[in-house]
């Protein structure tokens, strides 16, 4: 058994939280407990990566009609035809990048926020991108408000950051059809990417390892999950 000590975020005005709502009370935070005891038992192992769930309030990133839905182990919508990863799926593919404190990461696909924070919480300097606007807007707020400082851009994930490259780490949140080269080159010699690729209906889980020489790229596979597709370009408002 696994003892953690809950620490609060940080909240930067009390009007922030009544204005969205935003109560962490000790029943969400039980409920986090058994959030974090079901992942645990679906295999992840990292500790850091189960302290960031539990500490994380994942209801403040849903609407407040999902709040008390907010602990099951289930993907849930957020608006913009996209949806907040399944908490198995956001552990898991944090765990696999085997995040050292201070790396550079890239997410493609903020959503809600939740999976920047984990990122954040490990220690990562993260870079997001956001194809759906208003899913920007929201999260950037969020995330401001709750005293998180990630570098956010509304924009075609395809594409990466070119300009803050190379990354230590690639992390895609929805199905893509493919390896994005531009990603591929945005990633450092020795580097890694975590990214769902598409085979139809479902997607399949790939770590992709790029050699220290930046010559070559090994694939692994890890199991399948379902997600929204990765789109090409800025959504249109």
């Amino acid at each position: 058994m696994i003892l953690y000590i809950l620490q609060e975020p940080i909240l930067r005005t009390l009007n922030f939280e009544h204005r969205y709502n935003l109560k962490d009370t000790y029943r969400h935070k039980g409920l986090r407990k058994s959030l974090v005891k079901t992942i645990q038992e679906k295999g992840i192992k990292d500790k850091r990566v189960l302290e960031a769930i539990l500490k994380i309030p994942r209801h403040y990133y849903l609407d407040n009609a999902f709040v008390e839905l907010a602990y099951q182990d289930k993907a849930f919508p957020i608006g913009s035809g996209q949806t907040i990863s399944q908490p198995y799926t956001v552990a898991l593919q944090t765990e696999l990048l085997e995040l050292k404190k201070g790396e550079k990461v890239l997410e493609i696909g903020t959503g809600s926020g939740y999976q920047t924070a984990v990122l954040l919480e490990l220690g990562a300097k993260v870079f997001s991108i956001e194809r759906q606007r208003k899913l920007y807007q929201k999260a950037k707020v969020m995330l401001d408000e709750l005293g998180y400082r990630p570098k956010l851009f509304y924009g075609d994930g395809f594409k990466g950051q070119p300009a803050f490259a190379p990354f230590d780490k690639i992390i895609i949140t929805a199905g893509a059809p493919e390896i994005p080269k531009d990603l591929i080159d945005q990633l450092k010699p020795g580097g890694m990417m975590v990214i769902p690729i598409d085979d139809g209906s479902h997607q399949v889980m790939h770590r992709l390892i790029k050699s220290s020489d930046g010559s070559e790229v090994v694939k692994e596979e890890h199991g399948m999950f379902k997600f929204v597709p990765m789109l090409k370009d800025k959504a249109s408002d």
